[in-house]
């Protein structure tokens, strides 16, 4: 069964940091692309960050240079670190594992997200 555990979400204020992460299993985690998602209240869910199977990052405009996402592949884990948070940056994160198998395709994970609240 493959499954994503995030972990780390909170309240903190504005100007603070947190560190998200997740953790996955029944996955092949090395070759998956991970990435960390958010909605917040009323709105669609959007990118954070992104990192490739191979290292490769990719930032939300509205989180680079503040927000940094790494992996660590022999704990199967993605991390997110979260500095200088503001009151928007307040959602639920979800992290997103995507892997291309030979047979199947495109298998694509949720986790059930982990709530950052961020106050002024």
């Amino acid at each position: 069964q493959v499954q994503l555990v995030e972990s780390g979400g909170g309240l903190v204020q504005a100007g603070g940091s947190l560190r998200l992460s997740c953790e996955a299993s029944g996955i092949t985690f090395r070759k998956s692309d991970m990435g960390w998602y958010r909605q917040a209240p009323g709105k669609q869910r959007e990118l954070v960050a992104t990192i490739t199977s191979g290292g490769t990052t990719n930032y939300a405009d509205s989180v680079k240079g503040r927000f940094a996402i790494s992996r660590d592949n022999a704990k199967n884990s993605v991390y997110l670190a979260m500095n200088s948070l503001k009151p928007g940056d307040t959602a639920v994160y979800y992290c997103n594992a995507k892997l291309m198998r030979f047979i199947g395709g495109l298998l694509e994970v949720w986790g059930q997200g982990t709530l950052v609240t961020v106050s002024s």
